[in-house]
């Protein structure tokens, strides 16, 4: 497994079994507290919540995506880059959690998880590898190209996220992961909004 992969997934790991420990207050300081949420929000929280989960399933999926999609990325770029994709994702999924879901209502408590980083690895994977087949674990018969899967679970989650559906999930997150893995691309290969570099 390639390196920075592999050290996000222990990260996660030992953050978990740290957090079984001390119990709620590892939580309440670095998990993501959005305006309302009920705890106080600091900055750090913007990186921090990402290594925090809720239970050892959502860890672990969240771990098993981290290492399809992203140790191919590795692979294919220099550790920096795949590392500053992961961090952009996870930081821009942190503020469009706390922009939109204010102005929809749908702030909740506490934002923890590595979704954000990890559906920015998503994207950018379906966008490095567009006809790549990804078959679902729940439905091993269903195959789908990585570039019609992004779209269509990122149409999902803009539905659940506006319709305030499946409560609980921040759904707003997930979709500012993908805008950030996308921007992260967009800077790397100089072009879009950040245009041609040398």
């Amino acid at each position: 497994m390639p390196p920075i992969t592999l050290t996000l997934i222990l990260l996660n790991v030992m953050v978990y079994g740290l957090a079984i420990f001390t119990g709620p207050d590892l939580a309440h300081t670095f998990a993501l507290w959005p305006p309302g949420s009920g705890g106080a929000f600091h900055y750090w929280q913007l990186v921090t919540y990402s290594f925090l989960h809720g239970s050892p399933l959502h860890l672990g999926f969240n771990m098993l995506a981290l290492w399809m999609f992203g140790a191919e990325l590795e692979r294919r770029w220099n550790d920096l880059r795949y590392l500053l994709t992961y961090l952009l994702s996870v930081v821009v999924a942190a503020m469009t959690q706390i922009a939109a879901g204010g102005y929809f209502g749908a702030s909740g408590g506490a934002v923890v998880g590595a979704s954000g980083g990890v559906f920015g690895l998503l994207l950018a994977y379906a966008m490095y590898f567009p006809n790549r087949v990804i078959t679902l674990v729940f439905l091993p018969f269903v195959r789908i190209p990585a570039r019609t899967f992004v779209f269509l679970y990122g149409l999902v989650e803009l539905v659940l996220g506006v319709t305030g559906t499946a409560a609980g999930v921040a759904h707003f997150a997930h979709l500012g992961g993908l805008f950030g893995g996308w921007l992260g691309v967009q800077y790397f290969r100089g072009r879009g909004i950040f245009g041609a570099r040398k």
